[in-house]
């Protein structure tokens, strides 16, 4: 049984454009349902601690329309995150990074979110990042000096999805962003889900939809770690 820990925005406001964002509901409950049916335990945490600031259009009958993660929204599962700055890297054996546009305001260049990532790669453990969960590895760096997903496949939220009016008022194109270092592979937008592992530890998959896909690869590359040692 491994122990994943599930990083989290604490959500944003622009008050000036009337925008406010946060995490991806299935991005967060899609993959933990999955691990934990596993039988793998679970660890939640944010830049602030305590109740991170959802995404509310992610609870949207559009992309929830059976209200699954909009229960368990409501019950309080994501209601209690440690601070990232409070977390020990040494008890986990992955870390999942949810996306969310949240994820680009304060998780992209978070040093203690980079730390974490940092010592459980080096520790042997899975990356895996969400959409725009990808953000904070462009900005970890190995002691070369380069991204931990430099010259790596990857993939994210694509440019040509993001909604109307919104890249104007982003912190930045992840897309672009990914692509002046890594690899970046979009895949064939017809097909409803994407993942793919830059290298043996890490693993990206591209939108909301890719969810249940992080969950099944999580659970894989998991298995593949208990027979390994």
């Amino acid at each position: 049984m491994a122990k994943l820990l599930f990083v989290l925005s604490s959500g944003y406001q622009d008050g000036d454009n009337e925008y406010e964002t946060g995490w991806w509901g299935e991005e967060l409950f899609a993959p933990l349902t999955a691990v934990e049916d596993a039988g793998h335990e679970t660890d939640l945490a944010s830049p602030l601690g305590g109740k991170p600031a959802i995404d509310q259009a992610s609870l949207a009958p559009e992309y929830d329309p059976n209200g699954t993660y909009k229960a368990l929204y409501e019950s309080g599962r994501a209601d209690d995150t440690k601070k990232l700055s409070d977390v020990n890297p040494d008890n986990y054996s992955a870390v999942v990074i949810v996306g969310g546009h949240g994820a680009m305001y304060d998780l992209a260049r978070d040093e203690d979110l980079h730390a974490i990532i940092n010592k459980i790669y080096d520790n042997g453990g899975i990356v895996a990042a969400e959409c725009h969960g990808p953000a904070p590895l462009i900005w970890t760096m190995r002691p070369n000096g380069k991204s931990i997903i430099d010259g790596k496949r990857v993939t994210g939220y694509p440019d040509e999805i993001e909604p109307e009016g919104l890249p104007e008022i982003l912190p930045f194109s992840l897309e672009q962003e990914l692509r002046k270092i890594a690899q970046y592979d979009q895949g064939d937008l017809n097909e409803k889900a994407h993942a793919v592992w830059a290298d043996p530890q890490i693993v990206t998959s591209r939108d909301p939809f890719s969810s249940e896909l992080m969950g099944e690869e999580l659970v894989k590359a998991l298995d593949n770690q208990k027979s390994r040692s």
